[in-house]
This record gives structure tokens, C-alpha cells and sequence, in this order.
């Protein structure tokens, strides 16, 4: 009985120190230039129904169902979907715009598991008809989720996503 009760404690004690050192909060984010000005990339950031023209999960599952509420580019805005095992069911709202220049929104996943992030998008001119996209979104790591974070990489996991997205918007664009 004795033994029980140090193994017991072992476990607890293992589980919160991994909790302590697991980490809090992620950030993922990609960016990419395109030969293209800020006026013709905007609309592809600003309009959740532009941005399935190359999303990368719009690729992984083309039958998902999607129900766009609100008016689209407009704050309020909410791209619902549920799909295959690849992209799951959840929503994004627009929560911001700066014109022409960034594009806020809430990721909120309901399948495989409930998560909710921060998302954005930012755009900015390099050049004359040069603009460099950054896509990214963060959010914060709840335990127990956060002890699997020591052993996987949100940063692994999503950010060939955003860079096979962005290559697409840029091929898209500069065609």
C-alpha cells in the first residue's frame, strides 16, 4: 500500500512539474512577398470567401460545409466550416480591419478539440507593386494541452500551412 502511495505522489508530482515548465502561449506566423500592390492583395486578406481561393485547408477537404454569416470583408463577419479529420469544425470572425493594411479575427475550433486564437493578417508595401504578406495567429496553451505542447510544435503543426497558403495566394496573384 505503502508503494502505491510513493508512486501516487510520483505521478502527481511529475505532472505538476511538466505543467510548470510547459509552455504558456504560441505564436505561428509566415510571411511572403508578392509582385503585386497592396490594393490588388488587400481584397484576398479582407474577404473571408477570397481567402478560400487559397487556403490550404479548402484544399484538404474541397466538400467541406462552410456558412458565411454577417457581411463579408466587414467586421463581424464569421466563416463557419466543418469538415474531414484534416480541418475539423470551427469558425473565424473578422474583429478588426486597419484598410489596406491588417486584417484581426478569433479562430475558434470546436472539433478535434475546443481551442480558441488570435489570427491575423498583415500587409505592407516593399516596393512600388511590391506587397509582403504576414499570416499568423497565437493564442495560449491550457492544461492539459499545454504538457503535449512540450513534446509537439503548434509552430511545426501549422506553420507548412500558412507558408503552402501564402505560396498559393503569391502564385494566384502574380499570374
Amino acid at each position: 500500500m505503502t508503494i502505491l502511495i510513493y508512486i501516487l505522489v510520483a505521478i502527481i508530482a511529475l505532472v505538476l512539474i511538466l505543467s510548470i515548465l510547459a509552455p504558456k502561449t504560441y505564436d505561428v506566423f509566415r510571411s511572403i512577398e508578392i509582385d503585386s500592390p497592396k490594393a490588388v492583395v488587400f481584397p484576398y486578406l479582407k474577404f473571408l470567401e477570397k481567402q478560400q481561393e487559397w487556403s490550404p485547408w479548402a484544399k484538404k477537404d474541397p466538400d467541406m460545409s462552410r456558412e458565411l454569416r454577417g457581411t463579408d470583408g466587414e467586421v463581424g463577419a464569421v466563416n463557419y466550416w466543418n469538415g474531414n479529420k484534416d480541418v475539423g469544425e470551427g469558425e473565424q470572425e473578422i474583429t478588426k480591419i486597419t484598410e489596406g493594411e491588417r486584417v484581426e479575427g478569433t479562430l475558434r475550433f470546436f472539433k478535434p478539440w475546443k481551442s480558441e486564437s488570435d489570427c491575423y493578417m498583415d500587409l505592407q508595401e516593399t516596393s512600388e507593386g511590391k506587397s509582403k504578406v504576414t499570416w499568423g495567429f497565437s493564442g495560449k496553451n491550457k492544461f492539459p494541452f499545454s504538457i503535449m505542447m512540450l513534446f509537439m510544435s503548434m509552430d511545426k503543426m501549422v506553420g507548412k500551412d500558412f507558408e503552402e497558403g501564402l505560396q498559393t495566394l503569391k502564385t494566384k496573384l502574380e499570374a
